[in-house]
């Protein structure tokens, strides 16, 4: 990943974060922290939107629809109080292990 992606969604985490609290009527950050269900809603639909770029509308849409899948994944993970850490972990964890080795492990 590149540095300037890196330091990007830093500063995007840490604005999400600055908006709990905040007016839902007047940010939508705030409108999706206080709405897990909605957030995880918009994160759907961001994510079949960045698919249809990916195979239909060209480089252009797809990082553009990739940067709205992004925005509305932190918003998800802060709206449902999973800290970024945890999915840092979960992807440690997954290190050196085949992807089809550590799928059929959830399996059990």
């Amino acid at each position: 990943m590149s540095q300037r992606l890196t330091d990007v969604l830093q500063r995007l985490s840490a604005t999400i974060e600055a908006r709990k609290g905040g007016d839902p009527a007047v940010s939508y950050t705030a409108k999706l922290l206080n709405d897990p269900a909605l957030a995880a809603k918009k994160l759907g639909e961001e994510a079949v939107e960045t698919v249809i770029a990916a195979v239909a509308q060209g480089p252009d849409a797809l990082a553009a629809e990739s940067a709205d899948l992004l925005y509305h994944w932190l918003a998800l993970m802060a709206a449902s109080g999973v800290p970024l850490d945890a999915v840092a972990e979960k992807l440690e964890a997954r290190e050196g292990t085949s992807g089809i080795a550590e799928k059929a492990s959830r399996k059990g």
